[in-house]
């Protein structure tokens, strides 16, 4: 029952689920999917995003193999890109078998998963509160937020939405389960959260935010004011053990996945005031999602400790006023929840070099729209309704305009926000359009300039792209990218001794598997040009020691091979290029070792497929403005 008589009375006045019929679940939750679905329409027609959708998918040979025995075996003990995520990569190859390397396909999946949740959202909440309006604009919320553009847009966040769905499903269990406990709702609660932990680890404070339920709205903790409930909560605790050690098995897997990543450099002080101001700027796009950006700078020793100070008693001052006004529990239960699930992505342990980031604030905003959603209705009847007896606010809540006044204003944020979402999503449609307007909007941001760059240089226009590498090594002298595709360049350009220099710099920056193991095929070839083969094929093989599924590297050494003769080593590597990734190129070059061979058909087949790719490739390239 609710712990006050102004909760009683909201649930008077309000419809409650119960007593709605299943047609109107029915409609609504429809009509909040297919709003979802249309306005996230256009991001399936957007590429691969040039940061991580290469990692995750285009250039993962385990991934675009599709679902195979050994694809699935990867996917449950690989920590590539500082996480064990197994359920996710299982996702990005049931794409890669369903819809290759269209991305149409992966796009339209995380709009589903986007709009599932949402739905399960309404229906979870109108279920446990008995709201269904207010439910239904939480979930709307939820939907149609600019800041979860970047989870939903971006194809190598599946994990994101992934794990939001399987959070709310282990949230609905509980549900079902807190109204009657016993094993088999237990159990299930259990299969959906560890399925989250393996989609991605932000879900790591499900334990944590059971607790908040049973204080509202599932009230299994008693009120100040009330008589003790059924459950103590260290009775709720004990409940809770087994979840809080497969949270407690997450985070340690996590941290050891997560270390190379890690930046230990940063003294404490610049963690946490990064962390309060964070939080401040969360809120601040909660109610104005203006200049969203897929990555902000993190500021370093530049971070002002003024506006840190600002904003951690603005943090303070809340948390007070909402243990002081607790017998409205939503007030509680919403800001703890937005504290609390926000911990692990908040900075105090630095993973990338971002400040925060919107994808984030998936699970943390919930919170906020619940207290939106429940607070604004209550203070609108406070200030409608004159002082009388219950009996007359409630006839009074029926007759005066405070549900019109809330209608309206729901109809107007809810359209304001479609707006503005309809903006963002144009944004993610190019890579090209997505990473100058990150320039426009972030200050010192070199991996937009570095992106800006790569997608020049998809297109062509290599002399645009120089000038926005060498920016982001301006700004970040340390910056491995931008020092590969400058060393790059000067090869393109055969300018080999600085070509050479500058991939031996990278080599001294970086650790990271790809770059390294790039920068030394890219080397090879340099070495190739110049005729020093043996140390062009200890390059070659140096790649695919960080890198075994690296096709360059074989194809450097099936030309290697052919110039020493070796027709059998030269077709077997070139061979086993193609395997990796099959391209025009290859084809070409295999055929002329097969002709060196002797094996002309063989040597007209190859040539024949380079010809269709080629083909092909014409056929479907998008034309230049």
């Amino acid at each position: 029952m609710p712990s006050t008589n102004q909760e009683q009375n909201d649930h008077k006045a309000e419809p409650s689920l119960r007593r709605s019929p299943a047609k109107q679940r029915l409609i609504l939750s429809l009509l909040l999917v297919l709003a979802t679905l249309a306005l996230y329409n256009p991001v399936t027609r957007a590429p691969f995003l040039n940061l991580d959708d290469d990692l995750y998918v285009t250039e993962n040979p385990d991934v675009r193999a599709g679902l195979t025995w050994h694809s699935v075996a990867w996917a449950f003990r690989t920590t590539t890109n500082t996480n064990w995520h197994p359920i996710t990569w299982l996702s990005h190859e049931l794409d890669c078998q369903v819809f290759g390397l269209n991305p149409a396909g992966p796009h339209m999946v995380n709009v589903l998963l986007h709009a599932a949740s949402a739905m399960l959202l309404f229906l979870m909440l109108a279920n446990i509160t008995g709201m269904l309006w207010r439910s239904l604009m939480v979930a709307a919320l939820f939907a149609l937020h600019p800041i979860n553009v970047e989870s939903v847009a971006w194809i190598a966040e599946r994990k994101n939405v992934l794990s939001m769905l399987f959070f709310l499903l282990a949230l609905a269990a509980y549900g079902w389960y807190a109204r009657r406990p016993e094993v088999r709702r237990y159990l299930l609660v259990t299969v959906l959260y560890a399925l989250g932990l393996m989609t991605k680890p932000q879900v790591i404070t499900f334990p944590f935010a059971l607790l908040l339920l049973d204080y509202w709205p599932l009230q299994r903790i008693a009120a100040d004011d009330a008589p003790a409930g059924e459950r103590s909560i260290l009775s709720l605790l004990w409940e809770k053990i087994p979840w809080f050690a497969l949270s407690a098995a997450s985070a340690l897997i996590t941290m050891k996945a997560q270390s190379p990543a890690r930046h230990e450099e940063l003294p404490l002080w610049e963690h946490l005031a990064n962390a309060a101001l964070a939080y401040a700027k969360y809120v601040g796009k909660t109610f104005w999602p203006v200049n969203l950006a897929p990555l902000y700078p993190h500021p370093g020793g530049s971070v002002g400790i003024p506006a840190a100070a600002l904003s951690a008693l603005g943090i303070l001052a809340v948390t007070v006023l909402v243990v002081i006004f607790r017998k409205r529990r939503y007030l509680f239960v919403g800001w703890f929840w937005f504290l609390g699930t926000m911990v692990p992505m908040i900075g105090l342990v630095q993973v990338g070099v971002q400040s925060m980031a919107d994808r984030y604030a998936y699970i943390p905003l919930l919170g906020i729209f619940v207290i939106v959603c429940w607070g604004v209705p209550d203070l609108l009847q406070s200030w409608h309704l004159p002082r009388a007896s219950a009996e007359t606010r409630l006839a009074s809540s029926q007759s005066v305009a405070s549900p019109s006044v809330v209608a309206v204003l729901s109809a107007v944020v809810l359209l304001g926000l479609g707006f503005t979402l309809h903006r963002q999503v144009s944004f993610w449609t190019d890579n090209l359009t997505l990473w100058r307007h990150t320039l426009d909007i972030t200050e010192r941001n070199f991996i937009a300039e570095d992106n800006v760059g790569t997608a020049l240089l998809v297109k062509g226009r290599t002399d645009e792209a120089i000038q926005y590498f060498r920016r982001a090594q301006a700004v970040r002298p340390a910056d491995p990218v931008s020092a590969l595709n400058i060393a790059s360049y000067e090869q393109q350009h055969g300018n080999y001794q600085p070509a050479l220099e500058g991939y031996q710099r990278v080599l001294q920056l970086t650790t990271s598997p790809g770059l390294v193991a790039l920068a030394h095929a890219n080397r090879g070839y340099v070495w190739y040009e110049l005729k020093q083969y043996d140390r062009a094929q200890q390059d070659f093989e140096a790649a695919l020691k960080q890198q075994p599924q690296n096709a360059a590297a074989y194809q450097g050494l099936g030309l290697v091979a052919q110039r020493s003769g070796d027709w059998v080593e030269a077709a077997q590597n070139i061979e086993r290029a193609i395997e990796i990734q099959p391209t025009p190129m290859a084809y070409r070059l295999l055929a002329q070792v097969l002709e060196s061979a002797g094996k002309k058909d063989a040597a007209d087949a190859a040539r024949a497929q380079a010809e269709r790719m080629t083909s092909d490739l014409t056929r479907g390239a998008p034309k230049e403005p």
